[in-house]
């Protein structure tokens, strides 16, 4: 069973990661309600890796980081998504985006291992862009309580997948060479297209 879940984790992510880059960033996007939102991070490989990235750093930190971490972005996210629905101005968003992917590529392929406090600091201050981004980017026809409620439990599951696949991996050092060196150029991709 446990080499069936491995296999198939391995077969999402590699097809995750072969995505052309693509930014979920449709300012103006048709949709309403928790469909929309939950679909949303799947929509743009920016989104999609840093999601499953923050769940594979979190278990390669271990303890109570592999909750700590992924509840901190979670719950960072509808916060910031409110500061996008208002419209308050956060620059440089896509950059940060991409930075985002960057350090979590750098973390996960350095194997680093932060003291909680500050692990849980980085995650939430990603999620402030990422969670910020989403609420920019709600469809005028979406009801903001139900798209929020999608993007979060998309959130969730993501980060999840990334646990998992950390977790039920035979060949972790493998998949954290690939994941952070995908996660580096996915950035470099990224940062040269803003």
């Amino acid at each position: 069973m446990k080499t069936k879940t491995s296999l198939f984790l391995s077969v999402l992510v590699s097809s995750i990661l072969i995505l052309p880059v693509a930014e979920a960033h449709t300012f103006g996007a048709e949709g309403a309600g928790l469909a929309a939102g939950f679909i949303h991070p799947f929509m743009g490989l920016d989104h999609l890796l840093a999601m499953i990235a923050v769940g594979i750093w979190a278990w390669q930190l271990g303890g109570r980081a592999v909750w700590f971490v992924p509840i901190t972005f979670v719950s960072m996210m509808p916060i910031a998504a409110t500061f996008g629905l208002s419209r308050f101005s956060l620059p440089i968003i896509e950059p940060a985006i991409a930075c985002s992917l960057l350090i979590l590529g750098l973390l996960i392929l350095g194997a680093v291992r932060l003291p909680l406090i500050i692990s849980v600091c980085l995650v939430g201050l990603f999620a402030v862009f990422h969670g910020y981004a989403h609420g920019l980017e709600l469809p005028q026809t979406a009801s903001p309580a139900l798209y929020s409620i999608g993007f979060i439990l998309a959130t969730a599951l993501l980060h999840g997948l990334g646990i998992g696949f950390a977790h039920s991996s035979r060949q972790y050092k493998i998949i954290q060479r690939l994941t952070g060196c995908s996660l580096i150029v996915a950035s470099g991709l990224l940062l040269a297209a803003t």
